[in-house]
């Protein structure tokens, strides 16, 4: 089964960080998920805290199929850690899967990913991605996938499913929650 690293902060944006998460796990995907700070407790910005299942700290040098970053005001603490490049870099350079949603693609950006490659962002991050395709809810170019926001996270979600499994699951996985 593919292997997925979900990064939480503080402040992450819940409905981006949980929906992919859910469809990950019913796709059969192992989701491990990794809080930033040295307690595995995480507060989302609308105040929802999730019990993430290790932190960064604990993951090492381990190597995911794919690494996803969630939004939200949270991104700041995700840019200002040498760590999170450090992974993004590390993952890449491995040909892994590198994934972000909302304002999560500055960070790709700051580690340098983003450059000549086609990606989508929040317009709240417009300035410093000009390059961002603002009409798109999901872009993906080569091992690179980013998605615009809370409203896009169930279509960021199956593309995961469709790329790490198959778009025949993917599609079952839409049938089944109705969409």
């Amino acid at each position: 089964m593919p292997t997925v690293l979900v990064l939480l902060a503080e402040g992450f944006e819940e409905i981006e960080a949980v929906t992919p998460i859910d469809l990950l796990r019913r796709a059969g995907a192992e989701v491990t998920i990794a809080s930033l700070s040295a307690t595995r407790e995480t507060t989302g910005r609308s105040r929802l805290t999730l019990r993430a299942d290790t932190t960064l700290e604990e993951i090492g040098t381990t190597l995911f199929d794919a690494v996803f970053l969630p939004g939200g005001p949270g991104v700041k603490h995700l840019r200002s850690d040498p760590r999170v490049r450090d992974l993004l870099v590390r993952h890449a350079a491995a040909d892994r899967w590198v994934t972000a949603i909302c304002a999560a693609p500055a960070v790709l950006h700051d580690a340098g990913l983003l450059a000549g490659r086609r990606y989508t962002a929040h317009d709240s991050v417009a300035t410093e991605l000009p390059a961002a395709i603002a009409d798109e809810k999901v872009v993906r170019d080569g091992r690179i996938l980013t998605s615009r926001g809370a409203g896009t996270a169930l279509d960021f979600g199956l593309s995961l499913v469709a790329l790490l499994f198959s778009q025949a699951k993917a599609d079952e996985l839409a049938r089944a929650i109705c969409r």
